[in-house]
């Protein structure tokens, strides 16, 4: 029997397009990016009732971020990667270099590995499909392309044991599982984990249990799938177009939701807001980039 529980609006409606929340433990913060801002938005937690949000001008595009584990961030800029300061610091990322020179075609969403590498996949701006790829920053920083011919490169999270990854190339209306061999690195395999119903995937983690909590562009939902693909939990939420989902808090005990309102078409106080639930499980310490 599938559950429903209800997320509540933590912050007012703080982000046109709010994406990518993260933990970090280090700072006590929330993170998550308003990414056609280009703004760096933290909640410090815990925090009870409505939360104040602190932004961060940090560029034209900021699509993705993870903490480093030597402090700071690493970050997705428009066209390639950078490494920024912790909070305090006026200094504006520090670019790695454009991957491609396409002004068509922009970074969206990733995470970290195992082994510390961060990846970030791009899309076009209108979707175009197979304009974008999936990317890997190696501690190194050096950069190796992992899939090409996806269209809206989205969630990526790692199975707890870390064998494997959970990604979503929305178009597809699905999330596959990957095998990956972190030495060579390479992609070993793509298999189908789940068709998802009721909208279309995005920005996805999972849990210390195995379980996939997925966001629900135009769906008002977050979805959980356990290990084996089974729909067992679904989150609903007050707006249409949630993007991101992340356990967050010193307990990892709180499911925080980011919002849009570019994808919602409105301003009502709630599109673009975060959201926060408690579902009764613990997600997993967010992996952290090496270099």
């Amino acid at each position: 029997m599938t559950r429903e529980i209800a997320a509540e609006q933590a912050t007012p409606a703080v982000a046109h397009h709010g994406e990518g929340p993260v933990w970090n433990a280090s700072l006590g913060v929330l993170a998550a990016v308003d990414m056609l801002r280009g703004d760096l938005l933290t909640i410090e937690l815990p925090h009870e009732g409505t939360a104040e949000v602190r932004r961060r001008h940090v560029g034209d595009v900021l699509a993705a971020l993870r903490p480093r584990a030597r402090g700071g961030w690493v970050v997705a800029l428009e066209r390639g990667f950078g490494l920024l300061d912790e909070p305090g610091s006026a200094a504006g990322p520090r670019s790695l270099g454009e991957l491609w020179s396409d002004e068509g075609v922009r970074m969206n969403d990733g995470g970290c590995d195992p082994s510390g590498a961060f990846w970030c996949g791009s899309m076009a701006y209108d979707s175009t499909p197979g304009r974008g790829s999936l990317y890997r920053l190696a501690p190194d920083g050096s950069v190796a392309t992992m899939l090409a011919g996806v269209t809206v490169s989205n969630g990526l999270c790692w199975t707890p044991d870390g064998t494997r990854a959970y990604y979503v190339d929305s178009h597809t209306g699905r999330i596959d599982l990957l095998t990956v061999d972190l030495a060579a690195p390479a992609v070993t395999s793509r298999e189908r984990f789940v068709d998802v119903e009721g909208g279309t995937p995005d920005g996805l983690t999972v849990d210390a249990e195995g379980g996939v909590w997925v966001a629900l562009w135009g769906g008002s939902a977050v979805h959980r799938y356990t290990p084996d693909g089974v729909l067992d939990t679904v989150v609903r939420l007050p707006t249409t177009h949630p993007t991101a989902c992340t356990f967050a808090g010193p307990a990892l005990d709180e499911l925080w939701i980011t919002s849009s309102e570019q994808g919602a078409g409105v301003s009502d106080g709630r599109a673009g807001a975060f959201y926060r639930s408690r579902p009764g499980v613990r997600g997993l310490q967010p992996l952290t980039y090496g270099g």
